[in-house]
């Protein structure tokens, strides 16, 4: 998807509709005088109501549409009638998306499962109908309860993509190849920097029909925790992979000090995600003889690597087998 289309983050303004107001009839038949109250209920105003859709991956139906109204509910009317809800409005999004209030920034609830429903603005109560106030000290009631305002706020509804593996390394680390290597993904591949300027995910297919998703996020620099390169705008859609996979070429000057940078803008961003599973890909190294890969090996963090290469289809199958093979154990 074009970069221009991927929308993850969006500012909306929604009003909940007004309850119905209760009606005061009395009743009036023919040969009967005394009918008494039969004032029906106002109807419910219409919600708001967030649904998750997992057709969608992007916030961008939104982005020009950030005012979301419900409708209002219907008056009582005689015989007991109450008025009919407000129409609710309904708004999809992506599964990982999260909504919250735009005032004080309190997370309201987050969108994971397909066709999940949460209200985000409830829609004013119906009016009670003066029949609801009819008692042997006041037999003919004639008032009946206004139906209540709708709820005015401003939403903020920010995207998390889902995936199990979260891609991170500096820019121009063959992230993007790998993706487009082990999935059908077609992220956009050059020889510059920040080629890859929104996320991308990718279903990778793995042994006996099973599979998993890899989300590539754009490259990291260091000070990314301070707004430098594209900052840390995108670090949210790795917050709930399981798994952390780094990538380091195998060109690098020296690759723990670069897993190492990597590692301290997440902790800057978020020290929770250092919590996750992480393993090492020591990518471009099919122009490594076995001399240099024990050499580089003596020097490498404490944590599972593979050397691949997603160009010589090298590593690839032993990346897929460590990956499922966590994943397992992080679902146990």
């Amino acid at each position: 998807m074009a970069s221009s289309n991927f929308v993850d983050y969006v500012k909306i303004f929604c009003r909940s509709g007004k309850g119905g107001a209760g009606s005061t009839h009395l009743r009036r038949e023919k040969f009967e005088a005394f009918g008494g109250p039969d004032g029906g209920d106002g109807g419910r105003g219409g919600h708001i109501i967030v649904r998750g859709n997992r057709n969608t991956w992007t916030l961008l139906h939104l982005k020009y549409k950030r005012h979301v109204f419900a409708g209002h509910g219907g008056n009582g009317s005689k015989q007991r009638s109450s008025g009919g809800d407000g129409e609710d409005r309904v708004i999809e999004v992506p599964l990982g998306t999260i909504a919250k209030d735009a005032e004080t920034g309190e997370v309201l609830f987050e969108i994971t499962e397909h066709d999940q429903e949460l209200v985000l603005v409830k829609g004013g109560r119906g009016g009670l109908g003066n029949w609801n106030f009819k008692s042997s000290t006041n037999q003919t009631p004639r008032y009946a309860q206004p139906g209540e305002d709708g709820i005015e706020m401003a939403a903020i509804l920010e995207l998390k993509v889902l995936a199990d593996v979260g891609l991170v390394g500096f820019p121009n680390a063959g992230k993007s190849t790998l993706l487009s290597v082990v999935s059908a993904a077609k992220p956009e591949i050059a020889d510059y920097p920040f080629t890859t300027l929104v996320p991308n995910l990718g279903i990778v297919s793995y042994r006996d029909h099973q599979s998993f998703a890899m989300a590539d996020i754009p490259g990291i620099i260091e000070g990314a925790s301070e707004g430098k390169g594209l900052g840390i705008r995108f670090l949210r859609h790795i917050e709930r992979n399981s798994i952390l996979l780094f990538l380091v070429p195998a060109d690098a000057e020296d690759i723990k000090k670069e897993y190492q940078i990597l590692q301290n803008e997440l902790k800057q961003y978020n020290p929770e995600l250092l919590d996750k599973g992480r393993m090492l890909a020591i990518s471009k190294s099919d122009m490594l003889d076995d001399e240099l890969i024990e050499e580089i090996e003596r020097d490498l963090p404490d944590v599972p690597y593979v050397f691949i290469s997603s160009v010589a289809n090298k590593g690839i199958t032993e990346l897929k087998d460590m990956i499922w093979e966590q994943l397992m154990a992080a679902n146990e």
